[in-house]
């Protein structure tokens, strides 16, 4: 998929999560957006005593923030895909059709899968 083809408001999400990744110094940066369209920004969290991927750290903070749904979400990561775990989270708070944009760490969108 070329960056191109992105609906404008995918193309924002995925420009957010790599500004994350890259203004945290961290692995991954994700974004979500709710159904109302607000955007969720996350970076990798590695403490001590709690380990969460970028991806799941954002869908957290879209449900600490009252979030009933999610439209969209992307990952940016140097891994092919998102894990199991990521899709399950999105697929928690999302639904099965939910698309997840993984983009490498260029930004450019390298797949785009549904979180089911």
């Amino acid at each position: 998929m070329t960056d191109s083809a992105l609906d404008p408001e995918d193309r924002k999400i995925v420009t957010l999560a790599r500004s994350a990744r890259v203004r945290n110094g961290v692995p991954e940066g994700a974004a979500v957006r709710d159904e109302t369209g607000r955007t969720y920004v996350a970076g990798t969290v590695a403490l001590d005593s709690l380990k969460l991927s970028a991806l799941r750290t954002a869908v957290a903070m879209a449900v600490a923030s009252g979030a009933t749904s999610l439209e969209a979400a992307a990952v940016v990561t140097e891994a092919e895909r998102a894990s199991a775990e990521d899709l399950a989270a999105v697929r928690d708070l999302g639904g099965a059709q939910t698309p997840v944009l993984v983009a490498g760490p260029d930004g450019a969108v390298r797949l785009t899968v549904p979180a089911g």
